[in-house]
C-alpha cells in the first residue's frame, strides 16, 4: 500500500533482488541456447563472470563413439534417456568468458572474480571442492565498447545487462554496428530499466517533486532518472523500436519482455499497465550465407572498421586458464564402476541412494571421468544393481538400489551400531585391508588383480580420496538460487 502522504514516493520492494532477477534471465536464456562462450559487455566488479567460472556438475553427454546405445537400452524404453536428459537440464558448460568494462577499480575486482582458486579455499572449504571436468579460459579487458576489438568476433553469446542507458550518444551508435555487425555473435542478452515503470514510485497525482531521482543530464527531456550517470531511460515503445530497428539491420530475430516486479500491491491498479522494471531482449541471429554477406556489408558501408580508435585499443588486464581434472574424459571400465558403487553402497550401508548423491563422491565421478551417463550406464549393466526412478514432491529423482542378491552384504543394524569404543576396526569397511578383507569381496584390491589400484586406465587412483564423501554437498537446481555465489551449493 502507498503512504498517506501522495508527495512521498511509494515504497517498491522486489524479491529476488532486481538485480538476481536479470542475472536469473540472464543464466536461463544461456541455458536453453547451450551457450559456452560469453562476452560480458559492461562486466562491471565481474559477478556474472563469477558464476560462470563455477564448474558443471558433470560433462555434456559423450558421443556416440564413446558410449554407444546397446539393444538393452531400446528394451528399456526411455526411462534412461529421460532420467540423463533430466540431469543435463539447465546445466552450463561454459569453456571461454571474457568481460569488457571501462572502469579499472571494478575490472580489478573482476580480475580476482575469475582468477582461479586454490584448493580448500572459498565458502566451501571445510566442505567440498567441486571437481572442475572441462577446461575454462576467463580474460578481463579494459576499454569501450566503440573500440572494435578483433577477438570478439564471432563469440557465441554477448551479454550487457544494465549498460546502454549509461552509454554517451556517440557510443550508443556504435552498439548496434559493433556487437550486431562486426562481433555478430549468434545471441545477444540486453537489459535496461523502464521509464514506463517509474510511474510505480508515485501515486497518480503526485507532483514532481515527489520523485527522488535525477533529471535527464542531457536535456533531451523532463524525465527523472534512477541512477545520476543514465544518459535516458526508455519507455516500453521506444526499447521496442530500438530493439526492433536493430534486429531488422542486422539481421537477427528478437524477443522482448520484462523482469521485476513490485512486491506491494499498487493502490491504483497499475501493476499491469506499468509492467516490469527491467526490460529485456533477447536477439538471435539469423542464419545462412545471405544474412552474413548482408551484415558484413553493411559494416563495410558504415566503415566500422576503418573508424579511428580515439579512445585507443583495449587492455588485456588478465587471462586465467582453469584446468580441468586429470581424469576428465578417461572413465574406468563399466565393470569397475558397477564395483565401485557397490562398494560404497556397503559402506554406506544404504540399501538406495540418490543417484545425484552417489555422484557427488569424488571417486564415482572420477570413475566414470565425468560423464554421468557413464554412471547410467554401469549401474544398468552391473548384476546386482538397478535405477528407478523416485517420486519427491513434484520432482522424479534417479534411485540406484542394490537388488536383493547384494543386500546380504549391508550388515543388521546390530551389527552395524559400533562398540563403545575409542578405536574401532570396521569390518564392512571395504577399504580397510586390516580387517575382515575375505569377508567382503566387492571392490576390494583382491577383487581387481595384482596390478593393484584401479588397473591399467589412465587414472592413478587415491585411496584416501576414494573413500571421502560428502553428503553436505548439493548442487540443487540451478534456477534456485539466481545469486550464482562463489560456489555451488
Amino acid at each position: 500500500m502507498c503512504q498517506s502522504d501522495d508527495a512521498q514516493e511509494l515504497p517498491v520492494t522486489f524479491r529476488p533482488e532486481l538485480y538476481l532477477q536479470r542475472r536469473g534471465w540472464v543464466l536461463d536464456i544461456m541455458r536453453r541456447e547451450g551457450i559456452t562462450e560469453v562476452l560480458d559487455i559492461g562486466c562491471g566488479e565481474g559477478e556474472l563472470l563469477s558464476c560462470l567460472c563455477n564448474p558443471a556438475p558433470w560433462l555434456a553427454p559423450p558421443p556416440p563413439d564413446v558410449l554407444p546405445a546397446t539393444g538393452a537400452d531400446a528394451a528399456r524404453g526411455t526411462t534412461d534417456e529421460e532420467i540423463a536428459q533430466s540431469l543435463h537440464k539447465d546445466i552450463l558448460h561454459p569453456v571461454k568468458i571474457s568481460g569488457l568494462d571501462v572502469s579499472r577499480a571494478d575490472l580489478e575486482y573482476a580480475v580476482e572474480a575469475t582468477r582461479p582458486r586454490a584448493p580448500g579455499s572459498g565458502a566451501c572449504a571445510l566442505l567440498h571442492d567441486p571437481v572442475r571436468w572441462e577446461p575454462l579460459e576467463a580474460k578481463v579487458w579494459e576499454g569501450s565498447l566503440a573500440v572494435v576489438n578483433p577477438e570478439f568476433v564471432g563469440v557465441e553469446c554477448i551479454v550487457s545487462t544494465e549498460v546502454i542507458e549509461h552509454l554517451p550518444e556517440d557510443v550508443l551508435q556504435a552498439f548496434g554496428p559493433t556487437v550486431f555487425g562486426v562481433y555478430h555473435p549468434r545471441i545477444v542478452l540486453l537489459t535496461t530499466p523502464s521509464y514506463t515503470f517509474n510511474a510505480r514510485f508515485t501515486a497518480p497525482d503526485a507532483p514532481i517533486a515527489a520523485r527522488s531521482g535525477w533529471p535527464d543530464p542531457t536535456k533531451r527531456t523532463s524525465r527523472i532518472f534512477r541512477h545520476y550517470d543514465h544518459k535516458f531511460e526508455w519507455t516500453v515503445e521506444e526499447f521496442a523500436q530500438w530493439c526492433n530497428g536493430v534486429a531488422e539491420e542486422w539481421g537477427y530475430d528478437v524477443e522482448l519482455g520484462g523482469v521485476g516486479k513490485a512486491q506491494e500491491v499498487d493502490e491504483w491498479g497499475r501493476d499491469e499497465a506499468l509492467g516490469w522494471a527491467s526490460q529485456v531482449a533477447a536477439f538471435k541471429r539469423r542464419e545462412g550465407p545471405e544474412w552474413a554477406e548482408r551484415r558484413a556489408k553493411r559494416v563495410d558501408e558504415l566503415g566500422v572498421l576503418w573508424r579511428p580508435a580515439v579512445q585507443g585499443e583495449h587492455h588485456l588486464l588478465a587471462t586465467h586458464y582453469h584446468p580441468p581434472h586429470e581424469a576428465a574424459r578417461h572413465p574406468q571400465p563399466l565393470e569397475r564402476v558397477g564395483e565401485l558403487v557397490v562398494s560404497k553402497m556397503v559402506q554406506f550401508r544404504e540399501a538406495s541412494i540418490p543417484l545425484r548423491e552417489l555422484w557427488f563422491d569424488d571417486a564415482v565421478a572420477v570413475a566414470c571421468g565425468g560423464w554421468v551417463d557413464w554412471l547410467i550406464r554401469a549401474v544398468r549393466q552391473y548384476d546386482g544393481l538397478c535405477l528407478d526412478k523416485e517420486a519427491h514432491g513434484n520432482v522424479a529423482e534417479a534411485v540406484v538400489r542394490l537388488e536383493p542378491s547384494l543386500q546380504d552384504l549391508i550388515p543388521p543394524a546390530s551389527q552395524a551400531s559400533p562398540p563403545d569404543t575409542d578405536e574401532v576396526g570396521d569390518p564392512w569397511d571395504t577399504f580397510n585391508n586390516d580387517v575382515g578383507a575375505d569377508e567382503v569381496r566387492v571392490a576390494t584390491d583382491e577383487a581387481y588383480g595384482e596390478e593393484g589400484g584401479w588397473g591399467e586406465p589412465d587414472v592413478e587412483w587415491d585411496r584416501e580420496a576414494a573413500v571421502k564423501f560428502s553428503a553436505d554437498t548439493r548442487w540443487g537446481d540451478p534456477q534456485g538460487d539466481w545469486s550464482c555465489s562463489s560456489e555451488w551449493t
